[in-house]
């Protein structure tokens, strides 16, 4: 992994204009007996995400968003330099606070803008209804209307895993460990926090590494696993392979 600066660039998009600021991002998928060495490490040294639960960690669910053709799965999958996804995305069981996610790639640094919908608004456009987005006025939700008009973008997928959260100021550090990476019917079960999951993903947890300008010493030296290379592993893609 190489240490380079901050990087802003000024992506064009119906979005916004502003630059958008992105960071380094690395994952790991890892074995349980690897996970649980390294949880105890993390726990010793770093403070959890105060979001968390009692146990420290939280539930995330996502509805992702694709064109008739896949064009985000395979932009992922063939490893194009600037791709982008969409998503609806709540936490634990509130399906009162939900956000819709566009999430960016260029030059192998990720970034995201965010707006926020009311759970009643997510009803609605999952029945299809559109017109209000474009009312709306808010930029990412207007965009969102234009790619599924000109686009055909449409809800491909839930994917949902337990995330536990470590955070480290020098740097803007997160650390994750997502377990249990599940799937399940988007028309039917994205509100339903009750609803049906398919676990997609055996016997192993995602270790995500993300950071600003660079990554300290001491985090590099904590999310070390012998043997184990950074590679890429989309929880969407391995969700897709089941819907």
């Amino acid at each position: 992994m190489t240490q380079m600066e901050r990087t802003e660039i000024a992506i064009t998009t119906i979005d916004s204009p502003r630059p958008l600021g992105l960071r380094h991002e690395w994952k790991h998928q890892i074995s349980p007996g690897e996970d649980l060495v390294l949880a105890r490490r993390l726990r010793r040294l770093f403070p959890r995400d105060p979001h968390a639960g009692p146990d420290g960690s939280y539930r995330v669910t996502s509805l992702y968003w694709d064109t008739p053709y896949d064009r985000a799965l395979r932009e992922k999958v063939d490893g194009v330099d600037r791709r982008e996804k969409f998503r609806l995305r709540y936490y634990g069981t509130d399906t009162g606070f939900i956000r819709l996610e566009k999430k960016i790639k260029v030059h192998g640094l990720c970034g995201k803008r965010t707006a926020r919908l009311s759970r009643e608004q997510v009803e609605r456009l999952l029945a299809g209804e559109t017109a209000f987005l474009l009312e709306s006025g808010e930029p990412l939700l207007v965009e969102l209307y234009s790619k599924i008009r000109g686009e055909g973008l449409a809800p491909r997928t839930i994917v949902c895993y337990d995330r536990e959260a470590f955070l480290y100021g020098p740097g803007n550090v997160r650390v994750t460990l997502d377990r249990s990476v599940r799937s399940g019917l988007w028309n039917r079960d994205f509100l339903d926090v009750r609803g049906f999951r398919l676990e997609v993903l055996e016997n192993s947890t995602v270790l995500e590494v993300k950071y600003d300008a660079f990554l300290p010493d001491l985090v590099r030296a904590a999310v070390q696993v012998p043997g184990r290379q950074a590679a890429a592993c989309s929880k969407y893609a391995l969700c897709r392979r089941f819907g």
